[in-house]
């Protein structure tokens, strides 16, 4: 099984932290995003290889990590060249990006997007999506608020965690499940990708493809149990770092 960690946005909604620094590396706490998620991923035993996906503006930035880092598998960083928010790829742009240019061969994927941060079990999720192969599974998670939920793409399910409608920031949401961009990719689905890239659909957010897979394919849920944050602009980054650092209400 190999890992991609989506990290080639420009983040430009928490400028100006991330001016000159891209997101995954700002630090929550006593370290970076990136690492708090590789820290989740190092418990699966059968990751044997990481690919860190960035751009043409930041690809340096975790070069430059990734001397230092130290993993049970090899990290690889891979600039996908562009070089600004208009001439992104796109995550799922990112994602066909990396299988081609390294060449891989057909294998399990789990693709995390790089500004989650979350302390929850990620061998639970995995094994789930083992159970459910051939289909792919998406981690979701009950943000508990229907005004909340508007700020998320959202999911409903059948009993059995099967994925029946994808609801993208809707006005008046049915349901509080939020994809929170993780997701496990089986083999046997890797053509399915080329298919919906060379049909010309959208490559930017990746719950388009999700959403098409679910259609097209059969894809399902798996609910998180504990903390989970989408790190999308300067109060969410705030919120994460009062997680890890509680203030001190004698203070």
């Amino acid at each position: 099984m190999k890992a991609i960690i989506l990290c080639a946005g420009y983040a430009t909604r928490l400028y100006p932290l991330t001016e000159n620094q891209p997101k995954p590396l700002l630090s929550v706490g006593p370290k970076p995003i990136l690492e708090w998620i590789l820290g989740q991923v190092e418990k699966i035993r059968e990751i044997d290889g990481v690919y860190i996906v960035s751009n043409q503006k930041f690809a340096g930035h975790f070069e430059k990590w990734a001397v230092k880092a130290k993993y049970p598998w090899p990290v690889e960083v891979v600039n996908d060249r562009t070089t600004s928010n208009e001439t992104r790829l796109g995550a799922i742009g990112d994602l066909a990006y990396v299988i081609r240019t390294r060449k891989l061969a057909p294998c399990d994927l789990l693709v995390v997007a790089g500004d989650n941060f979350f302390d929850f079990d990620l061998v639970a999720f995995t094994d789930f999506g083992k159970k459910k192969r051939p289909h792919g599974v998406i981690a979701v998670y009950d943000v508990g608020d229907k005004e909340l939920a508007k700020r998320y793409g959202l999911v409903k399910t059948d009993a059995n965690g099967k994925i029946l409608e994808f609801q993208e920031k809707p006005p008046q949401p049915a349901t509080t499940l939020a994809s929170s961009g993780i997701y496990w990719l089986p083999r046997e689905i890797w053509s399915l990708l080329d298919t919906y890239i060379s049909s010309g659909h959208n490559t930017d957010q990746p719950g388009h493809y999700m959403r098409w897979l679910a259609e097209n394919s059969g894809l399902f849920a798996f609910s998180l149990r504990g903390k989970w944050l989408d790190i999308g602009d300067l109060a969410s980054y705030q919120q994460a770092n009062a997680i890890v650092n509680p203030p001190n209400p004698k203070e």
